[in-house]
């Protein structure tokens, strides 16, 4: 069984670094819009804030949870936005502050965790390292929202290994959430690490294969850039097929980004 503390170490280094490009903000810069249609910034923080505040509650409060997830099940389309909506309208010195709260809370849930726990999620159960890599990729496409709204660049790290690892362990999922046949046969998927390293998955002698920088890997399965814009290359049809629906994130089919000069 997976030792879960590197992924919640690095859980928490994606969240400083986060922290430290928000930190800061004038409430002028809270408002600036994201790439996400109707989110500012502080919509982006409120959502992980409402998000971790969840995950305590599937790690720490089961009872609790499940009405949460009825609530879910009663708005399925809105209960994301709303509960972005009341976070962004707090004054952002209290957003911060609970943001902060919340993820600490998480962190301590998730090491005091007995081996071998499950919580319930909106989707399948969730081991604690699946639920601290699910929280890692949220993270860090939200900060990608953040960075882009505030024109910074953020340093891709080899924390993206948790989040390369998940996308291409979603790849059924994404093919079934789309309503289309899952490939029988595995692929290779080699990535070029931030630091030069490669990660490799699947059989050296697939048919089908995926290769690339991993940043690009994980801007492509969390939807936060189009595939064209992307130096990803695929060999095989299937391979092909999943570059243009992969996700590595729960629910429906996301609507992804256009191509960099695609008309809005």
């Amino acid at each position: 069984m997976a030792d879960p503390t590197p992924v919640i170490d690095d859980l928490r280094a994606e969240s400083e670094e986060l922290d430290l490009l928000v930190a800061e903000l004038s409430p002028e810069q809270w408002a600036l819009a994201t790439p996400a249609p109707g989110w500012t910034v502080a919509h982006q923080i409120a959502h992980l804030a409402w998000t971790d505040h969840s995950s305590v509650l599937a790690v720490t409060d089961h009872d609790a949870f499940s009405r949460e997830v009825e609530k879910a099940l009663a708005a399925p389309g809105d209960f994301v936005d709303e509960g972005a909506e009341d976070g962004a309208r707090k004054p952002p010195e209290r957003l911060l502050a609970d943001w902060r709260a919340g993820r600490q809370a998480l962190e301590e849930a998730l090491r005091a965790a007995p081996e071998g726990a499950r919580f319930p999620w909106y989707g399948p159960p969730m081991s604690t390292a699946s639920m601290a890599t699910a929280r890692l990729m949220e993270t860090w496409a939200h900060g990608m929202d953040v960075a882009d709204a505030l024109g910074a660049e953020r340093v891709p790290t080899d924390r993206l290994r948790h989040i390369a690892r998940l996308g291409v362990r979603t790849r059924d999922f994404a093919f079934g959430v789309h309503g289309m046949p899952v490939p029988f046969e595995e692929f290779r998927v080699e990535l070029t690490a931030p630091s030069g390293e490669l990660w490799t998955y699947g059989p050296e002698d697939a048919a089908d294969r995926v290769t690339g920088p991993a940043l690009d890997f994980c801007l492509l399965v969390t939807q936060r850039a189009h595939r064209s814009d992307l130096a990803l290359r695929a060999a095989g049809p299937d391979a092909d097929r999943w570059l243009d629906i992969a996700q590595a994130f729960a629910g429906p089919p996301g609507k992804g980004r256009q191509a960099k000069g695609d008309t809005p």
